[in-house]
């Protein structure tokens, strides 16, 4: 089958959506105008940024995977997702524009001190790494079977690419970038949805209905309550109790705490419009969850049961099956998937690095020279995903639960800090920053030892934080 129709679609996206995010970035004469985009992005634009930002190539490649490989007990996360918004709107964003904070981790700063702001920033800086270098690395996967390139290569190809707009037009540009590609990669799933259903399932949606009802595959609530001990309870990811707890803390963590989606937000105009682009992000989310585990079922429908790692199978029909130039506008919507998050984590990461680390630190500052070290940060940080990535192409685990599983181990302790600073208000810097050391620790130990499913890590590492804060904060405040 020639495939030129489709090279030259997805060079044509390529370029085009570097030279977009150039123009809508115009000129930053400031280091706030490169990671803060004058704080005047209208709401609707930073609403359709997060979908975005959050969803990457895993939601793309590794959702409709996992519907194959199970069922849509997934979309009980996603519910979870919107109780985590509604209370980051309500609580967190509120403290968030009250001074000139710059970063998520400003707040701490305010709240405790200098010490708590740059662990947290490091801690985040780690964490974003590992967990977007997989994210990378699944971005790859496409173009690997597409090009039959090596990994590495795909890996590069999709990172400078992304540098390219990411360094000139700065977040606004990155920003108005994610609303065209999200509307990019929701069409081809959709498109490929279509197909399936259209040109490939003999009797269309009663097709899916039949395969899936004969393997459970249509079950969204799972309560969980057949596990025959209370350790398979929790062992289980997707059960009701642990989706909407799990989903809601893992939430208001990547939400409310990680620069990547706090970054945008403060790029509102006022605490309304921030309150308004999150809780609308997560009703969003939802019914794009679906779209993407439906299509998952009717793969399932249209396949059966394949030997493959369940992230190839929507690759493999899109590349495999669908008809020049379909096959190239869906892989240009993967490519969209993966570009908007990429762009994202690599300006979260250098304005963290500066405006966290570098400039508190450097007491005569030069605007023109802080801007070209920001641009430097941003290089560094690009190089340093694509690392990352190479370094977790082998792992046998599913992209998806990977990097949720990553993000964990720190999400927790960091979220549990925030709320340590907001609801326990004799807690010192002290009491943070050994709570937040204690929570990372439990959470490598309960992560090491496999001892709950996933979805309980955050909650978990939470608890743990907030406890030993609260005990140490009591501690020291009824000194005899």
């Amino acid at each position: 089958m020639d495939k030129t129709l489709d090279y030259l679609i997805i060079i044509a996206f390529l370029i085009g959506v570097a030279l977009f995010g150039i123009f809508k970035g115009g000129k930053q004469n400031t280091v706030e105008d490169y990671f803060l985009g004058s704080k005047n992005v209208p709401w609707w634009a930073v609403m359709f940024s997060i979908v975005a930002a959050e969803t990457s190539t895993l939601t793309f490649i590794s959702i409709p995977g996992l519907a194959y490989l199970t069922n849509l007990n997934f979309l009980q996360v996603t519910f979870g997702y919107l109780i985590g918004r509604i209370i980051i709107a309500v609580f967190f964003l509120p403290s968030y524009f009250t001074g000139e904070l710059n970063t998520a981790y400003a707040f701490l700063e305010n709240r405790f001190g200098q010490k708590t702001r740059s662990f947290s920033s490091i801690v985040f800086l780690f964490t974003r790494t590992a967990a977007d270098g997989v994210r990378l690395f699944a971005t790859a996967i496409p173009l690997k079977l597409m090009l039959g390139i090596d990994y590495t290569t795909a890996i590069v190809i999709i990172a400078i690419i992304t540098l390219a707009y990411t360094i000139t037009g700065g977040v606004k540009g990155i920003i108005w970038v994610d609303v065209i590609l999200m509307g990019i990669y929701l069409g081809g799933a959709l498109l490929a949805g279509y197909f399936l259903v259209s040109h490939y399932l003999p009797d269309g949606f009663n097709s899916i209905i039949t395969a899936a009802q004969a393997d459970d595959k249509l079950s969204i609530i799972n309560l969980g309550f057949n596990s025959g001990s209370i350790a398979e309870f929790f062992a289980q990811p997707y059960t009701l109790i642990s989706g909407l707890l799990g989903g809601a803390f893992l939430s208001m963590a990547s939400h409310g705490t990680d620069q990547l989606i706090v970054q945008r937000l403060l790029s509102t105009q006022n605490l309304k419009q921030a309150q308004k682009a999150i809780v609308g992000s997560g009703i969003i989310v939802i019914f794009q969850f679906v779209i993407f585990l439906v299509v998952g079922v009717a793969l399932y429908a249209f396949y059966g049961k394949l030997n493959l790692r369940s992230d190839e199978v929507f690759p493999k029909f899109i590349i495999e099956s669908l008809p020049t130039p379909y096959s190239g506008i869906i892989i240009a919507g993967l490519f969209a998937a993966a570009m908007s998050t990429l762009a994202g984590s690599i300006s979260a990461l250098s304005s963290s690095t500066m405006l966290d680390l570098y400039q508190p630190f450097k007491k005569s500052r030069n605007k023109n020279n802080d801007l070209k070290v920001s641009r430097m940060f941003t290089i560094f940080w690009a190089i340093m995903l694509i690392f990352a990535a190479l370094f977790f192409m082998n792992s046998p685990q599913t992209v998806v639960e990977l990097a949720l599983s990553i993000a964990s181990f720190t999400y927790g302790g960091l979220l549990g800090t925030f709320m340590l600073g907001l609801f326990v208000k004799n807690a010192k810097q002290e009491d943070a920053l050994a709570a937040f050391t204690g929570g990372i620790f439990v959470m490598v130990t309960v992560i090491s030892l496999q001892l709950v499913a996933w979805t309980w890590f955050t909650i978990i590492g939470v608890a743990a934080t907030l406890l030993i804060g609260t005990f140490l904060s009591y501690l020291s405040n009824n000194k005899i």
